[in-house]
């Protein structure tokens, strides 16, 4: 399965959440529905996965977790927001970047239309 194939299933999994518990509640409920639908799928999918740094040659430990990584491909990085901003993005693009993926998605459940609450993001080694 393709990362563009993934995401469409993320979306839609996303739409129906959206749809059954509407915005306003906290990330992480969003975070734990969405891992639960994407399995019920039979997705591989891993929450608060670890994300290191590696700087020269030294591993950091720093603290860096991507919320869902689906099929170890797909990023996705959710929020319950007002609204997304660079901060936002500068985050998944460098999740992206350390971990090599090439595509994620910025999911804010904090919308009327689910829609407008979501951002494909590519890695920029492309």
């Amino acid at each position: 399965m393709t990362e563009n194939e993934l995401s469409k299933i993320v979306f839609e999994a996303g739409f129906k959440l959206h749809k059954e518990l509407g915005p306003g509640l906290l990330e992480n409920v969003y975070e734990e529905c969405l891992c639960y639908e994407l399995r019920k799928q039979n997705l591989f999918v891993e929450k608060q996965k670890p994300l290191p740094l590696i700087y020269e040659e030294v591993k950091l430990e720093i603290g860096y977790r991507i919320d869902l990584m689906v099929e170890k491909m797909l990023i996705l990085e959710i929020k319950s927001v007002e609204a997304l901003n660079d901060l936002h993005m500068a985050q998944i693009l460098t999740y992206l970047r350390l971990s090599d993926c090439k595509l994620g998605l910025l999911i804010n459940f904090n919308t009327v239309l689910f829609k407008d609450g979501i951002k494909r993001v590519i890695n920029g080694y492309l």
